[in-house]
């Protein structure tokens, strides 16, 4: 804190953005428990060790019904102990759980170590790092999420890249090496930075949201943003709460069973391997762009429409890949669902603190995030199941197309709520 604190007082920009790249650290580092990762190891592995895809995809749906108990819990710790300890605790677990993937061979071990990642991946990180960003920007939030998921964005494309890369030239089961080398890169990229540079709030180094000037005679900002005052309770007697919570159960059970799969799907459908990791990292890149996009229009539009196109992208995307046979055609509908994901990833971390305000919006974020986890835990295991009965991912798209319709309808009644009454 003695490190940000002397840093906040003497750079010539808003502390916010320090924040922000830190925060972003741990979301670009929390892709070593990533489905679009998970998605490279499938078919090396499911050919290595002779396991079924759908055994494969229950480690992600595991750690997805484990983040439901988890998210409130990260939540509260949140609101409780500042985000630094939490993304701090929560960077040194998900190291080792990755680096210890290289030494799986037992489906227990395969399913105790994804599973704490992705736990790592879907509650105190997401929640975590959104709710930083959140805490130090109320006009400014919609860039400053998009930055933030741009880097998240970035390890999307980046560690399926590095990982199908020694696993090219690593020889024989080369993806141990891979998770191995992903689990050190964990560690090598976010520890210091969180630990030295992230604070919570600005007002715990003098300052205000949005880089507002203090005034050191009555300690006041000069001119504050506007931004609601919510508990926990109050926001969970709003319709509001709800319908955002299960539009990001759906649009999430949609993302999972998409991500995990789609590496192996176009496999399936004759393309190269190295066009399969190519079209992730187009996944991802259009992801970053589409971050950048958003939130960028969230600043100037209702974030409730954005999220409602949003999911109607997710949905398109999803009915196009069961056409998919070329290679422009692969990496056409991965760029298209790469945009759409880049919504369901800013929007709403806009949605909540513009909705609910900072003052308890960690708590907030755990009621809902519970949903997303879910909605993740059910589309990894269901897209898996499809395939393994029928010898097709063609069925599953088909769901998930229609699921993320039914999301932009449940995203459209999520109608602002009234500021809560005093007291």
């Amino acid at each position: 804190m003695q490190v940000a604190s002397a840093m906040a007082r003497r750079l010539p920009f808003f502390y916010g953005w320090v924040v922000v790249a830190t925060a972003g650290a741990t979301m670009f580092v929390r892709n070593g428990a990533a489905s679009l990762t998970l998605a490279v190891f499938v078919y090396p592995m499911a050919r290595d060790l002779g396991w079924s895809r759908t055994l494969i995809a229950g480690a992600a749906s595991l750690g997805g019904v484990l983040a439901t108990v988890a998210s409130p819990l990260a939540g509260w710790a949140v609101d409780r102990y500042g985000p630094r300890l939490v993304l701090l605790g929560s960077v040194l677990v998900l190291g080792l759980s990755t680096f210890s993937l290289g030494w799986v061979s037992t489906p227990l071990a395969f399913y105790l170590a994804y599973a704490t990642g992705r736990v790592i991946f879907s509650s105190p990180v997401q929640i975590g790092a959104s709710v930083a960003v959140s805490q130090w920007f109320i006009r400014l939030r919609g860039r400053a999420n998009a930055f933030l998921f741009l880097a998240h964005a970035l390890g999307m494309g980046l560690f399926p890249l590095l990982a199908q890369g020694i696993m090219a030239f690593g020889g024989g089961e080369a993806w141990r090496v891979a998770w191995r080398g992903l689990g050190l890169l964990v560690w090598g990229i976010a520890l210091v930075p969180v630990a030295l540079l992230l604070v919570g709030r600005p007002e715990e180094v003098g300052l205000t949201p949005d880089g507002a000037t203090r005034s050191p005679a009555v300690g006041k900002a000069s001119s504050p943003p506007a931004d609601p005052i919510w508990t926990s309770r109050q926001a969970m007697r709003t319709p509001a709460l709800w319908l955002l919570a299960v539009a990001g159960g759906l649009l999430f059970f949609v993302h999972a069973g998409v991500n995990i799969h789609q590496g192996a799907y176009l496999r399936d459908r004759g393309l190269a391997a190295s066009t399969a990791a190519f079209a992730i990292a187009v996944n991802a890149g259009f992801t970053g762009g589409g971050s950048l996009l958003w939130g960028f229009l969230a600043e100037r539009l209702p974030v409730r429409w954005l999220y409602v196109a949003t999911a109607c992208t997710i949905a398109l995307a999803s009915f196009l890949f069961v056409g998919v046979d070329t290679v422009g055609e692969a990496f056409g509908v991965t760029a298209l669902f790469g945009i759409g994901l880049a919504g369901m990833l800013v929007l709403p971390s806009v949605a909540f603190a513009n909705y609910f305000g900072r003052r308890a919006l960690g708590s907030i974020r755990g009621i809902a995030e519970p949903f997303v986890s879910a909605g993740q835990a059910v589309g990894a295991l269901l897209a898996g199941a499809i395939h393994d009965a029928t010898g097709s991912y063609q069925t599953a798209f088909l769901v998930f197309g229609a699921t993320a319709l039914v999301g932009a309808v449940v995203v459209a009644s999520a109608r602002p709520p009234r500021p809560p009454s005093p007291g």
